[in-house]
C-alpha cells in the first residue's frame, strides 16, 4: 500500500506539489487580504493589490524550489524566470482585481467571500502559466 501511494506521488509529484503550494499561496493571499481589508479596514482593492504582491513573492520561491525544481545557473536566467513569473502573475492579478471589483461592487458579495471565489480560477490559470511558459523543462529533465 505504501509503495502504491509512493508510486502515485512520484508519478504526479509536480501536480501534487503545485496543489499543495498553491493552497499555501492562496492561504497567504487570503490572510494578507483579510488583515488589510477586515482588520485594518484598508480599501478592498488596495488590500487586494497587497495580497497579490505577497502571494506572488511567496509563490515564486516555492514554485521555483519545490514544485518545478528549477535550478538556474546564471543571474540572467534567474532574472528571466522572475520577471516572467511576476509578469504572468500580474496578468492573473489583473483578473483577480477585475473579479473582485465585479463581485463586490456589482454583485454586492462580501469582500472575503469574493476573494475566495476568485482564487479558485486564479490557481488554475497560474499553473498553466508556470508550467508552459516559466519553469518549462527540456524533455527528459527531472524524470
Amino acid at each position: 500500500m505504501i509503495r502504491k501511494v509512493r508510486s502515485l506521488y512520484l508519478k504526479y509529484r509536480e501536480v501534487i506539489d503545485y496543489l499543495f503550494f498553491g493552497v499555501l499561496t492562496t492561504f497567504v493571499n487570503i490572510v494578507i487580504f483579510f488583515i488589510f481589508d477586515t482588520l485594518l479596514q484598508t480599501p478592498y482593492l488596495f488590500a487586494n493589490g497587497l495580497s497579490i504582491i505577497g502571494a506572488i513573492l511567496f509563490a515564486f520561491f516555492t514554485n521555483k524550489k519545490y514544485v518545478f525544481k528549477s535550478e538556474t545557473v546564471s543571474k540572467r536566467e534567474a532574472f528571466r524566470e522572475f520577471y516572467l513569473f511576476v509578469g504572468f502573475r500580474l496578468t492573473s492579478g489583473i483578473f483577480d482585481m477585475l473579479s473582485m471589483y465585479i463581485l463586490v461592487d456589482f454583485l454586492a458579495i462580501d469582500t472575503n467571500v469574493s476573494k475566495i471565489i476568485t482564487q479558485f480560477i486564479v490557481v488554475v490559470v497560474n499553473y498553466v502559466f508556470s508550467k508552459v511558459f516559466i519553469f518549462k523543462q527540456e524533455e527528459g529533465e527531472n524524470d
